[in-house]
């Protein structure tokens, strides 16, 4: 509490909690897949600083770094962190400011089984690059002991758009898959060796929940609000764990202690016997210079608002917590928005 406190003193020439606003509306874009917090986030917020309104496109990451970079938005949103290369190809260098942590799950709609199913990566691996084509294929059935897995064709769901929610999902099997690494890798947008294509994590959920037989890849809110079914995946340690709150800030434990100060970081495969693997950090992308004196005020005050108040709306949407070491961090780097 004494840490917190401090930070606030040191916070309190910049920021003025509350504050009244003349009308600024604030635009941005990006990430499908913080979308639902980041909803509830701007609209409180609103509520809370009157005049401050906050526009956001859930277009996906690609599309959020794009406005960026052309600077039709305010700020971005991406799952993935930018590279150096794509930072120095930006006008304004944007500053990477951790916004909750999420984990990504194979979700999938196999008649029959109403359990939990059991992934390895290198069966999550063959399914993604086509080399398991049977739900009943031996990968599946080992570990599955006891389910009766049917020997239907598996129809792959993935991301038609530029998404950091694909990132986070071929960042996780480049690091399992030698295969993978050298023949697609990781990226917002890959070619994928099979499967059909949706816009969006609500529309890879949506083409799963209504074909039999598929499977995806979604971010763990849009698998609980669509009510489908999401495996237990192994982890580096070997255990299968699903993703939940836990597991999920399991994963981040060991980079929060060691995050570096421009919070670029990837937490896939994260060591540890409870760290869910298919984990990550989101980010808002704030340019380091605004120019507008409004807009700089308010952006820079509902980041406050997000590293403090924020962070208690996370769990009821499905979402973990940033550790406390991250936010100390991100409050420091407010100071960098000039």
């Amino acid at each position: 509490m004494k840490r917190k406190f401090a930070l606030g003193l040191a916070l309190a020439g910049i920021l003025s909690a509350g504050a009244a606003y003349a009308a600024v509306l604030i635009t941005a874009a990006g990430a499908t897949f913080p979308y639902p917090i980041y909803s509830k986030w701007f609209d409180q917020f609103g509520k809370e600083h009157a005049g401050v309104e906050i526009n956001y496109n859930s277009i996906g990451s690609g599309g959020g770094i794009r406005q960026l970079a052309e600077g039709t938005v305010d700020f971005g949103a991406s799952d993935m962190p930018l590279t150096d290369e794509m930072i120095s190809q930006m006008k304004l260098k944007p500053l990477h400011f951790p916004t909750v942590l999420g984990g990504v799950v194979p979700t999938y709609n196999v008649p029959g089984v109403a359990g939990d199913l059991r992934f390895t990566p290198a069966a999550l691996a063959g399914i993604f690059a086509g080399n398991i084509t049977k739900w009943n294929d031996a990968a599946l059935r080992n570990a599955n002991p006891g389910v009766n897995l049917a020997a239907h064709d598996i129809l792959v769901v993935h991301r038609a758009d530029g998404s950091g929610t694909t990132f986070v999902w071929t960042d996780y099997l480049s690091k399992i898959s030698p295969e993978w690494k050298s023949k697609v890798g990781a990226g917002t947008a890959v070619k994928w060796p099979v499967g059909l294509g949706a816009k969006g994590n609500e529309g890879v959920a949506g083409l799963v929940k209504q074909t039999p037989y598929s499977i995806g890849y979604v971010e763990l809110i849009y698998a609980l609000e669509t009510k489908l079914g999401y495996g237990m995946v192994q982890n580096a340690a070997g255990t299968f764990l699903k993703a939940d709150l836990n597991s999920v800030t399991e994963a981040a434990a060991g980079a929060a202690k060691t995050m570096p100060a421009d919070f670029r970081v990837s937490i896939t495969n994260a060591p540890g016997k409870n760290a869910y693997p298919i984990s990550t950090f989101t980010y808002l992308l704030i340019p380091s210079r605004i120019a507008d004196p409004a807009k700089k005020k308010a952006i820079t005050e509902f980041l406050h608002w997000m590293l403090q108040s924020g962070q208690k709306y996370c769990a009821a949407l499905g979402y973990a917590p940033l550790p406390a070491q991250v936010v100390a961090g991100e409050e420091r780097a407010l100071a960098r928005i000039q």
